[in-house]
């Protein structure tokens, strides 16, 4: 059976996947882009965006298993869109007319809609389901590949709270921010679930990777 993984799920120090006051031109609120500048000094970023350089160090390694072997990816309503993007039948996402998934996307909302067919072979699919419904869907578009768990933070601690996340890769950055999403309530004694490890980086963040350990 696929894994269901986490990749590049950046988190600041008092554990907030994003700040408050989301909107159009804000998905992460008040947090802005600082969650993820670490990201965006890496090769891995500099390559998604067809441009050359990027530092080639532990930040741009752990950055860039984010595609390997991805076959579909879920992600919430509020990854896909800024607050009240179903009153817009037109809208297609955050990312233009080629988005960097490349896989089917099911994008978890109560207001589900058609489908939407990107180019790059990103296929965008609306349904309201639990997590463990979802999953099942995805993981028959992906065959035999793995399903990334694209966030936001309320999702992914969802899925944790079901025991259905596999592999899990956390990026602590070095900020506060005292407001927005959280993503670790309800989710006390994760560790006895996990194998957790650490690795810290000179760019200041620190990566922890969770293994489940009953697979």
């Amino acid at each position: 059976m696929s894994d269901l993984r986490v990749h590049n799920f950046a988190i600041s120090v008092d554990g907030f996947g994003t700040g408050a006051g989301q909107g159009l031109g804000a998905p992460f609120g008040h947090a802005g882009e600082r969650l993820h500048e670490w990201m965006f000094a890496t090769r891995f970023w500099h390559r998604m965006g067809g441009g050359p350089g990027g530092s080639t160090g532990a930040d741009h390694a752990l950055a860039a298993l984010h595609e390997s072997g991805i076959g579909a990816e879920i992600m919430g309503a509020g990854k896909f869109g800024p607050p009240g993007w179903q009153d817009d039948p037109g809208y297609c996402g955050a990312w233009g007319a080629d988005p960097p998934f490349h896989t089917p996307v099911l994008v978890l909302t109560h207001r589900p809609r058609p489908s939407i067919e990107m180019r790059g072979g990103t296929t965008f699919h609306f349904l309201d389901a639990s997590p463990a419904e979802s999953l099942k869907r995805a993981r028959e578009a992906a065959g035999r590949r793995d399903v990334r768990l694209g966030g936001g933070p309320s999702v992914v601690r969802n899925f944790l709270a079901e025991g259905l996340v596999d592999h899990m890769h956390v990026v602590q950055v070095p900020i506060l921010l005292g407001r927005g999403v959280w993503l670790w309530d309800g989710l006390e004694s994760l560790e006895d679930a996990f194998d957790i490890e650490a690795v810290s980086t000179p760019s200041g963040v620190i990566h922890l990777t969770f293994t489940a350990k009953s697979r």
